[in-house]
């Protein structure tokens, strides 16, 4: 087994060393400068669900969501905690406009927004700078995820459209802060963590918070032992009574054995058993994610009205990706291959193992917010620079065309490894400049528009790392975001927007493409959107009509008769070919306060491929793995009978979705529910809260998801009934 690096070794981050200086530097400064904080930077408080929540995602400067004329969910560090959720598609299931997207046991997450795939190296954002989600994302040690829902062309330079995340991390606190919290679950996980926060100095001018934690991994699924471990750290320096220096750095690691997705077997499907892991070959090695994040951050306040906010960050991953993994198979009755698994269950196994991939962000943004009159008319105005920098190396890698044997799914026979680690590793390196200006004009009570614009300027090259297959392009791409709101009285809102996405695609640097190494035009996606909105603080909900067309690129064969192949030179051309568009419908409620509070959310759309004049079969298809509709609801009700017991309920239902490119097969429906007790009490003298949850309540097996790729079926199976007991507390 390959060597793999132990949690006592230092990271190969040395970036992280200059801003804790940095940081440990500035703090004696700070508390010789600073005494209280000043009116010109006050503190920020975040409530969840109220009107307070001003999130960063939406790309518009302290403007609560509440008002603002977008469709984003915040979930805060609470309701993260309370879901046990430890990845991010498990807080999918708070919103009924994402679903999955291939989420594998022990691999990193995607997406499903909107019934578009979000693409991880473009739609991540922490503090608001990119970053790359080709990675296990720790959840522990953040205040907050946002959502915008969507296209986000002003939020990012290139984006997919569907939806946009953004990570904010726990601040330091105000006042001391020890919190611990224990787990443990029914398939054998354990975790500790550790929360610790406060502010240092006579007068408490530097502040930090400190979050720690490790895990024992385990799931239903068998040979899916691990670890995990996060070391988290965010401070903050008053530098003077109008500037404040922030940091937030974390190092995690997480090591566990990935579950490949199942198959149809023929055109059937497979018993939906999440206990069946194909990937447990005696030669199997996890899956190992090691993540260094760090941003810094200087607000200047030039006068009540102006400040200026200078923001560095950087990201820098290794992983270990490993993977026996099952794809399609020869069947001798129909005497022809199938990307699927044959009918009894045999599949082609084929060994994976690509080691010592290394992924860096870097990214600097400056921008400037303020406010100005011109007569009767107030303009909230920001405008700004992000310059920002991603690359991606390795080595060659195991991914051999031939198999290491034929599997079956229910005897799973071990075979011998294919050492060959020759197939090539492509190297990419992209550069992005990025201006951008957005201005809240306000006419008066009722009405305000919205204007936003952002140019990119992008450079992007990759090459094998055998020298083949180079491509080397530059393209600038300029999206507009427009806005009107109207409120109503204080509570009541509507709105309608219009927007754009960009994405950009070059014709692949291979023989069978005519434009080889070519930039195709930006795929220009839009969207248009009205809604409706209510808050009041204690109450609120929404209701949202959506459409989004995105450009769909594929391959003309020049001769129809012959395919597209590498061995017939010039045998097609990629280009765009129609567009997919995806309508919908989205609702949302809640009740914050009082006995019984409440969060529910459905989504409907209707989504199809339109206008493909290489293929018009697709015309009208609904795209695989998108539901027609989807369900979310949580209810909790704390009983006056047993002051501190609050009992819970989750049920989640996705409607039927294609499992095949023309429709013929369907995954059935699925719904599954959740329940919890939860009890408020003082543990030592200290608040304290026992949680014991339930989840898949009635242990109905299910397909959750159904991804289609590379013309292969997946399905990934819920898990069985799983039962939690958390206790947190302070000391």
């Amino acid at each position: 087994m390959a060597k793999t690096t132990r949690l006592s070794q230092p990271f190969p981050f040395k970036p992280r060393s200059a801003a804790l200086a940095c940081l440990i530097a500035c703090a004696p400064v700070a508390q010789a400068q600073s005494t209280a904080p000043a009116a010109s930077l006050p503190e920020v408080v975040i409530q969840s669900g109220t009107a307070t929540v001003a999130p960063d995602v939406g790309g518009f400067a302290d403007q609560p969501l509440s008002s603002t004329p977008l469709s984003a969910t915040v979930i805060p560090s609470d309701d993260i905690a309370q879901t046990g959720a430890r990845r991010l598609s498990d807080l999918y299931r708070l919103d009924a406009s994402v679903s999955d997207a291939y989420n594998a046991g022990g691999y990193y997450d995607y997406a499903s927004v909107r019934g578009f795939v979000i693409d991880n190296t473009y739609n991540y954002r922490r503090e608001g700078l990119p970053i790359s989600a080709e990675t296990a994302l720790p959840l522990d040690h953040l205040e907050r995820v946002e959502l915008l829902k969507g296209t986000s062309g002003i939020q990012a330079g290139t984006s997919a459209p569907g939806g946009l995340f953004n990570l904010v991390v726990k601040r330091p606190t105000q006042n001391t802060l020890r919190n611990l919290r224990l787990e443990a679950t029914s398939t054998g996980n354990a975790l500790v963590h550790a929360d610790l926060g406060g502010r240092l100095g006579d007068d408490k001018a530097v502040g930090y918070r400190l979050n720690l934690l490790g895990e024992r991994l385990n799931s239903h699924a068998r040979g899916t032992e691990g670890q995990r471990a996060l070391m988290a750290l965010a401070l903050d320096a008053r530098l003077s009574p109008d500037s404040l220096l922030e940091g937030e750095f974390e190092i995690s690691r997480r090591s566990q054995a990935s579950v490949p997705g199942l198959s149809l077997l023929g055109s059937a499907l497979p018993p939906a058993d999440a206990r069946i892991n194909i990937n447990t070959q005696p030669w199997t090695q996890p899956v190992v994610f090691q993540n260094f994040s760090g941003s810094l951050r200087y607000t200047q306040a030039v006068n009540s009205d102006w400040s200026w906010q200078a923001q560095l960050g950087t990201q820098r991953l290794k992983t270990d990706d490993r993977l026996a993994y099952p794809y399609g198979c020869f069947d001798p009755v129909a005497n022809e291959y199938l990307y699927s698994y044959c009918p009894n269950g045999d599949f082609d196994l084929y060994d994976y193992r690509s080691d010592n991939e290394r992924r860096q962000t870097t990214a600097a943004q400056w921008r400037i917010n303020g406010k100005l009159s011109t007569g009767a008319v107030q303009h909230q105005v920001s405008a700004g620079v992000v310059t920002s920098r991603f690359t991606d190396r390795g080595q060659p890698q195991a991914d051999n065309n031939a198999p290491v044997g034929t599997g079956n799914l229910f005897t799973l026979p071990p075979f011998a490894p294919l050492a060959d680690t020759t197939d090539p590793y492509t190297l990419r390196t992209e550069r992005s400049t990025e201006f951008f200006a957005t201005d809240v004009i306000r006419w008066n009570k009722q009405l305000q528009t919205w204007l936003g614009l952002r140019h990119t300027r992008l450079n992007r090259a990759s090459v094998r790392t055998d020298a083949t297959r180079a491509t080397d392009y530059a393209q600038n791409v300029t999206t507009p975001w427009l806005a009107a709101t109207w409120q109503f009285n204080p509570t009541h809102m509507a709105y309608a927007s219009w927007s754009q996405g960009v994405e950009s695609e070059v014709a692949p640097d291979r023989a069978r493409y005519t434009n080889q190494g070519q930039a195709l035009p930006a795929l220009k996606s839009s969207q248009w959107e009205l809604g409706l909105k209510s808050d009041n603080g204690a109450q609120r909900w929404n209701a949202t009509v959506f459409n989004i067309t995105r450009p769909v690129s594929a391959d003309l064969r020049l001769d129809p008769t012959l395919s597209c192949s590498d061995s017939r030179p010039g045998s097609c051309t990629r280009v765009i070919d129609g567009h997919a568009r995806h309508q919908g419908l989205e609702l949302g409620g809640g009740r914050t306060s009082g006995a019984w509070t409440y969060h529910a959310s459905a989504t409907w759309i209707h989504a199809e491929r339109q206008h493909s004049a290489i293929d018009p079969t697709l015309n009208g298809q609904r795209p695989t793995n998108v539901p027609n509709w989807v369900l979310r609801a949580n209810l909790n009700h704390a009983l006056a009978t047993v002051p501190g017991l609050h009992l819970g309920a989750h049920l989640s239902h996705e409607g039927r979705r294609a499992v095949v490119p023309d429709g013929s097969l369907q995954l059935p429906a699925w719904t599954r529910v959740d329940a919890s007790l939860r009890y408020v009490t003082r543990l030592n003298g200290h608040p304290a809260s026992w949680t014991l949850s339930v989840d898949n309540l009635l242990d109905r097996p299910y397909f959750k998801e159904s991804p289609y790729q590379y013309g292969h079926v997946y399905l990934f199976p819920g898990a069985p009934r799983t039962v939690r007991l958390a206790l947190q507390t302070n000391f």
